[in-house]
């Protein structure tokens, strides 16, 4: 079919999967996940900014002045989308409009992730606990509409399980990095209000593959999926402020042991 970007996808729409957080943590193996970028882009989301030189200097733990020759997974989305959009991006600063970080944080004056904990605490067995980073009247200000777009999380036997909804779904370079983040999501949470963690359920709209990635699918398709699994390791915070001012550094794969990595162009 056609897309946005104009590379064109082979697509089905509509797919699920679930993982038991319990049983290890779900990295794909049959190439590296950039674990590092996945923890700096989720500490970004949640300290609420939507300046992409601010995910640099999260993700590389440097000052943004030494950051200048470092990219991100949001620059591009910055110096295309975002400049297009009019906002400043120089060396300095790269604006990209109300994303996610926005949405999690200030959905139109509410905080969402402050909500969904004091929920999870004092309401547990709610059906209610959703945050959504789908603003109708703020997509067109945004450099990118969130492809991940709502999470849904239950309290089940002192176990915190989340469901995320995404809504378009690059199969090969975006939803390994969406599993990880938001199973990574649910397991801060459920540290910070005393939980064990349960399932994480990726439901998937739009499920796609670039066409211009067809021969590094067929490369991963080569490849037979190991059976061990990672577990987490991270450090211990017992509130959202304290999780915020961790580092990628601080969190850990245990065990992770994937094959090669194998690089494709993110299509803007």
């Amino acid at each position: 079919v056609s897309d946005r970007t104009g590379v064109g996808t082979k697509s089905v729409f509509g797919h699920q999967m679930h993982f038991d957080l319990q049983n290890g943590f779900p990295a794909v193996t049959t190439k590296k996940l950039a674990w590092r970028l996945v923890v700096g882009e989720l500490l970004w989301f949640l300290e609420g900014s939507t300046d992409e030189r601010r995910l640099a200097e999260i993700t590389y733990d440097k000052h943004r002045t030494e950051c200048v020759d470092k990219n991100t997974i949001w620059t591009a989305n910055a110096d295309a989308q975002g400049v297009a959009l009019g906002y400043e991006n120089n060396d300095n600063y790269k604006g990209l409009g109300p994303v996610y970080g926005k949405q999690w944080r200030d959905f139109n004056g509410v905080d969402q992730v402050e909500w969904v904990l004091n929920e999870i605490k004092n309401n547990p067995d709610s059906r209610r606990i959703i945050m959504s980073a789908w603003n109708p009247p703020e997509l067109d200000s945004m450099a990118l509409p969130p492809c991940h777009t709502m999470a849904q999380f239950r309290v089940m036997n002192g176990k915190l399980s989340c469901q995320l909804y995404q809504r378009s779904a690059d199969m090969f370079l975006g939803v390994p990095f969406n599993i990880a983040s938001y199973s990574l999501l649910t397991h801060m949470l459920a540290q910070i209000c005393n939980l064990k963690v349960g399932t994480f359920v990726w439901t998937g709209g739009d499920c796609h593959i670039y066409k211009n990635h067809m021969p590094q699918v067929n490369q991963q398709l080569e490849r037979s999926p190991k059976d061990k699994k990672p577990f987490l390791g991270m450090p211990k915070f017992t509130n959202l402020e304290e999780l915020i001012n961790t580092k990628p550094s601080q969190y850990e794969l245990l065990g992770y042991a994937p094959m090669k990595s194998i690089k494709a162009e993110m299509a803007v």
